[in-house]
């Protein structure tokens, strides 16, 4: 609790709860600030049961606040305190904590001044039932067939150097990557050097990227042809690139700059890798630092891992049966990792070392010891 109640205070809970109008308009057991917790709570815990988490919370909030700990809830009734919440005011929490958190010149989380993040997107599954199937779709798979469980879509904004997610949205699985990612690059900030795969470099979606004055290095499309402008000093070339079809005669082109490189690891590979980037100019970042700082956006999928698999739990599907507790648990994940991540960050600081010396999965097992110390729980029992 002491790590949740630091990275998200009461006071604040208490705000983002009201803003979202589920402040209760009487006294219950369940107040719903012990409630925004719990479903933080439950992602640290993804497999213990409705009770024993709150046991653990209660207890933690008992010890910080220095009253007897409360008379636990039957598992209906912690049903009812989830449902009464909502998805909203956990979302809020995010939003309102989430931030990057490397301070300049930070090992691995600049480049010529901005600060390496990379966006992407990976789904979940979530509980089989037709409501859940309703709201969030259910992926195809071969010969005509459908998948075992519905999925949730989430798009993330990550920074490169500390792992920690600090913008989100999380949609159907039928709203398709693209379109969430729109409400998510209107995000972007001056002084961040986004980097994205090929799935996101459409001109639409670069075109509204470089208004939010962010800088831009995209992996390029086979289909994407700009047109060339001049060789700089690196080798890399200017460009121009415009929309494809009747819009593109249409419309003003954007100068770009491309990367274009090999990568010699000793292995028989003559794959040709294409980026473009804002960067225009080779003295701000010659073209083999932003080839190696492209590299970086393989940091998003390691964050995806840390998620799914360990925090999680790999093959685990989302427990909420509805969806606005589906997302709610999700949004809860979310402020959990962000809170471990911050827990390493603060950590690496101390001891003066590379964030990346730290072990995600150690700090996990680590969060999960403390917080169950004062009662005899173990998850895998459950």
């Amino acid at each position: 609790m002491g790590l949740l109640t630091r990275v998200f205070p009461p006071e604040l809970v208490d705000e983002v709860i009201a803003a979202a109008d589920r402040t209760e308009v009487r006294h219950r057991s369940l107040p719903a600030r012990v409630m925004a917790y719990f479903s933080i709570g439950m992602a640290l815990h993804s497999e213990g049961s409705y009770e024993d988490v709150l046991s653990l919370l209660t207890d933690g909030l008992s010890w910080a606040s220095g009253e007897d700990p409360v008379v636990l809830p039957s598992k209906s009734a912690i049903f009812q305190a989830r449902a009464r919440l909502g998805a909203e005011p956990v979302a809020g929490l995010f939003e309102r904590v989430a931030v990057p958190l490397a301070k300049r010149g930070a090992p691995g989380a600049w480049l010529a001044g901005r600060r390496l993040v990379a966006i992407d997107g990976t789904c979940l599954d979530v509980a089989d039932t037709p409501e859940n199937v309703e709201w969030f779709g259910r992926p195809g798979v071969n010969k005509g067939e459908q998948a075992a469980f519905p999925q949730a879509r989430l798009v993330a904004v990550a920074e490169c150097g500390t792992h920690a997610i600090f913008e989100a949205v999380v949609g159907a699985y039928t709203a398709g990557e693209n379109p969430l990612a729109r409400e998510l690059i209107d995000r972007l900030t001056p002084g961040m050097l986004v980097l994205a795969d090929r799935g996101y470099c459409g001109f639409p979606l670069w075109k509204r990227a470089v208004a939010t004055g962010a800088d831009l290095l995209w992996r390029a499309t086979a289909s994407m042809k700009p047109r060339y402008l001049e060789t700089l000093s690196d080798g890399s070339w200017l460009a121009e690139l415009r929309a494809s079809g009747s819009a593109g005669r249409h419309s003003e082109p954007l100068t770009i700059r491309v990367i274009d490189y090999q990568i010699d690891d000793g292995r028989p590979n003559d794959e040709t890798y294409r980026l473009f980037t804002t960067i225009l100019d080779p003295q701000e970042a010659s073209g083999v630092e932003l080839a190696v700082a492209y590299s970086q956006r393989w940091e998003i999928e390691s964050v995806f891992d840390e998620l799914k698999t360990h925090q999680r739990g790999a093959r685990t599907v989302l427990r909420s049966k509805s969806p606005d507790l589906v997302l709610q648990e999700i949004w809860g994940h979310l402020c959990c990792h962000y809170a471990i991540r911050t827990l390493m960050w603060e950590a690496a600081g101390q001891a003066n070392v590379d964030p990346d010396r730290v072990s995600f999965v150690a700090a996990l097992r680590i969060a999960r010891r403390s917080i169950t110390a004062a009662r005899d729980f173990s998850p895998s029992t459950h």
